[in-house]
């Protein structure tokens, strides 16, 4: 018996051994349905991730913001505000409006320790001020967390894992992180950075040289130069230092637009002219980017604040 006969057989005894199946209809048209059917599901299931692509969006930006014991609660304040007053930026806005898809994807998050990470705000489109005064509106829903330890190494590993769940696919990633002292636990932050740069993350900095927090035990003098080797990289890295809590406001504005415009760009010509990032010498010595853990080791008490 042939094969073709084999089937038309076989399909016959279910039909008579299963009075549930439509016997009116031919056997082979029902194997065509079925045929038919399997070959819709394969189609639709190997094109699934096609149909639900990451939404296009020029930059996606996190924004990790330092809260360690070493941040006052009114510093802690001021940098909500500060971060707030600069999504809503006319130039911010601007930069966002001028890119190729208009629109950017973000999310806001608060560190500390390597197990104190925060998602204030989680990823959230922003094409126009109504998007910007949301985002906005979900910083001020709730006061800031603070919490032990600086974790930079922490925080960058957190945030990289932030990429892969965001729905977005972004022309660049970029990890905008601020912070007032050197690493002091978790991995090594340099090894750390270079293995998000290889993944095509660019990292920029915003060390916070204001020295007037809770305490300043483990502050390191050129906390710009610590940033400089051992925390920014990827392409177009740049870092801007915030030495007064009164420029905190005018620095996330510069930096952000900075980052959406990009290098070659007329904004960061103009901000450059006016206001250079910090260039340092290069007969300098390397920062030790092990200093933080050092400090931690060689502390002469148990305060566990940084």
């Amino acid at each position: 018996m042939s094969g073709q006969a084999r089937l038309s057989t076989g399909l016959f005894s279910l039909c008579r051994a299963d009075s549930r199946l439509r016997c009116g209809m031919s056997a082979f048209a029902h194997a065509r349905q079925l045929l038919l059917a399997s070959a819709t599901l394969v189609f639709t299931l190997g094109f699934a991730p096609a149909s639900l692509a990451d939404e296009p969006v020029d930059i996606e930006l996190v924004l990790a913001v330092d809260v360690s014991l070493s941040m006052s609660p009114d510093e802690l304040e001021i940098q909500r505000h500060g971060y707030a007053a600069a999504l809503t930026h006319d130039d911010v806005l601007q930069a966002i409006a001028d890119g190729a898809h208009g629109k950017i994807a973000v999310t806001y998050v608060e560190w500390a320790g390597t197990t104190s990470q925060y998602v204030i705000v989680p990823w959230t489109v922003i094409a126009n001020r109504a998007d910007a005064e949301r985002v906005v509106e979900q910083l001020s829903a709730q006061p800031p967390n603070s919490a032990r330890r600086t974790s930079i190494s922490g925080a960058l590993e957190f945030s990289s894992d932030l990429f892969a769940e965001s729905g977005f696919q972004g022309v660049k990633r970029v990890i905008d992180v601020s912070g007032d002292g050197p690493n002091n636990q978790g991995g090594p932050v340099n090894i750390i950075r270079d293995e998000l740069v290889k993944q095509g993350i660019t990292i920029n900095g915003l060390p916070l040289m204001t020295r007037s927090g809770f305490t300043s035990v483990y502050d390191v003098n050129d906390l710009d130069r610590y940033y400089t080797d051992c925390v920014i990289g990827g392409p177009g890295a740049f870092m801007i230092p915030v030495n007064e809590w009164t420029q905190f406001p005018e620095a996330i504005r510069r930096k952000l637009v900075l980052e959406l415009a990009g290098r070659d760009s007329p904004q960061w010509a103009a901000n450059e002219a006016a206001l250079p990032p910090v260039v340092l010498a290069q007969d300098r010595p390397v920062t030790d980017c092990q200093v933080g853990e050092k400090m931690w080791r060689d502390r002469s008490f148990m305060f566990d604040s940084r």
